[in-house]
């Protein structure tokens, strides 16, 4: 016998259908086309969050939604907080019992989402809690969008005054002060005047380009003016250096920022961090990285994860200029359209490894900058939370 559930799960999941679907979807219902539109408002610029809501529609089509669609807002599992309610991370849990994390961050001026592509990652990277997980699934389409529509909705909490309350205080052993370094996000506000979701990155839990075609279309959804309309300037992806997603990026017309997590300057090293670069070595992801910047003409910035006494040596800096330069092998990219990323390690539990030294860091970008690449840290947020993707999740799990 089938069951309600089972019947459920099988209907169309609204988060799940772009716009030109939605319409379609109404045509076979013989409903007009400004239907769809309206449905398309209700999600996304109003987060309705059931279609009995949407009180704009005929009481007849908002219950046939009701029983002939599904809409799954996503509900935290865990919601932890940080840097004054400013740093918010939400572990959600997914339909089949799969786990994923979405990170808010506020800042003054913008509010960043860090979403997952896929519950756990079968990239293996020694350094990172997800790939401990194992890649469990892919998530649909729907379930990306979703992440993205319920940090809309804390946003909307936020600026309306209802903030969780205050959060952990920062770590006693932070590193850094702001007069130290040249970073991307130089102090922890205390306060944010945004008011809405402006930025995503694609940088959570999972490969981004191992679930391309869902991905994208998550993209092409968030993008649309007609919704949340995130630009696609707003919006970068990391890849841990797929070549195939690469290409096949610098093919793609809206304009997403590209992040490629490098984190070692040789072959033998990043072998033994990353078991993807067995497949596409550093010759094979640096020819793929300069047909992109030839084809798209936008700013690349490469990701390089810090540990101490594994990668972070003044040689290890010297070879990654020299690498970029090329002065090492393959040929040099154009260093205008080059940024490198320094990124402290968040430290799990039960991973042999450790945070770099402040003194490591400056060093590090001070060999990069001295060979005329543009290098920022990334001040890392939420350490208090574990925020680094897949330490919520794989605590749970185990």
């Amino acid at each position: 016998m089938t069951t309600l559930s089972s019947t459920k799960d099988t209907l169309p999941n609204l988060y799940d259908l772009s716009l030109a679907d939605m319409e379609r979807l109404l045509a076979d219902w013989a409903q007009p086309a400004y239907r769809a539109r309206q449905i398309f408002r209700q999600l996304y610029v109003n987060l309705a969050d059931t279609p009995l809501t949407m009180t704009d529609l005929p009481l007849t089509l908002r219950e046939r939604l009701a029983a002939e669609t599904r809409l799954e807002p996503l509900t935290p599992e865990q919601v932890q907080t940080a840097d004054n309610g400013l740093t918010r991370k939400a572990l959600f849990r997914l339909p089949g019992d799969a786990l994923v994390e979405s990170v808010l961050m506020i800042y003054p001026d913008r509010a960043t989402v860090c979403v997952s592509t896929q519950a756990g990652c079968g990239m293996g990277c020694v350094f990172c809690a997800t790939g401990a997980l194992g890649l469990l699934r892919n998530l649909s389409s729907g379930e990306i969008v979703a992440q993205v529509v319920w940090a809309a909705r804390e946003m909307r909490r936020f600026a309306a005054g209802r903030q969780p309350a205050p959060a952990n205080p920062p770590a006693d052993d932070a590193w850094w002060t702001p007069d130290d370094l040249e970073s991307d996000a130089p102090s922890v506000p205390q306060s944010s005047s945004a008011s809405r979701l402006t930025n995503i990155v694609f940088m959570g839990m999972g490969e981004p380009f191992a679930n391309y075609d869902r991905w994208w279309r998550a993209v092409e959804i968030i993008h649309d003016p007609r919704g949340l309309n995130i630009g696609a300037r707003s919006m970068t992806v990391s890849t841990v250096g797929l070549v195939p997603g690469i290409r096949r990026l610098a093919t793609e017309t809206l304009p997403i920022n590209l992040a490629i997590s490098l984190h070692a300057p040789d072959d033998d090293l990043r072998s033994a961090m990353m078991p993807v670069n067995r497949r596409y070595p550093l010759a094979a992801l640096l020819d793929a990285t300069r047909d992109y910047l030839a084809a798209t003409g936008r700013r690349v910035s490469f990701e390089y994860v810090l540990l101490q006494g594994k990668n972070d040596e003044p040689e290890h800096a010297a070879k990654l200029a020299a690498l970029l330069r090329g002065e090492a092998g393959p040929a040099g990219l154009p260093l205008h359209l080059v940024h490198v990323n320094l990124i402290p390690w968040n430290p799990v539990p039960g991973m042999p490894l450790g945070r770099s030294e402040r003194r490591h860091v400056l060093t590090f970008q001070r060999i990069l900058h001295e060979r005329g690449i543009a290098c920022t840290v990334r001040v890392e947020r939420g350490v208090a939370i574990a925020a680094a993707c897949g330490q919520l999740a794989g605590g749970v799990a185990r």
